[in-house]
């Protein structure tokens, strides 16, 4: 099985909400890093899983949606709790629609929210 992974930053804000997390009720920035792993068993006819340079462009589109923005306002957001679990799930959906290639069986996103804390949202294709 072949493993690919890029790494990007980027800052966003958030606030959580439904329950008493003291100061993290309250809006606050952090410095997410995403690390994105695609999966297949296959390399194409210049041995790659998919051209890195093609993943970038994708991350950083996908990326930019929520670079400098305040999480909780954004629609997919709206009424739910801003969590690094629910963070790392949207953004592997948002990444798996445009990297749907037929040699990627898995598209996993690790998001780090700090040095000690990641969540990681894995979709499985057949």
């Amino acid at each position: 099985m072949h493993t690919l992974m890029v790494r990007k930053e980027f800052i966003a804000s958030h606030y959580l909400i439904g329950g008493d997390w003291g100061r993290e009720c309250a809006p606050h920035a952090h410095r997410y890093v995403l690390d994105l792993e695609l999966e297949g068993r296959t390399l194409d006819s210049h041995n790659y899983l998919v051209d890195i340079l093609r993943v970038e462009e994708v991350l950083g589109t996908v990326i930019d949606r929520y670079r400098d923005r305040l999480l909780n306002d954004l629609s997919e957001f709206e009424g739910q709790n801003p969590s690094i679990e629910l963070f790392s799930r949207f953004l592997a959906e948002r990444l798996s629609e445009p990297l749907d290639d037929p040699g990627i069986t898995a598209v996993r996103v690790t998001l780090w929210e700090s040095e000690s804390a990641w969540a990681r949202y894995e979709l499985s294709r057949p």
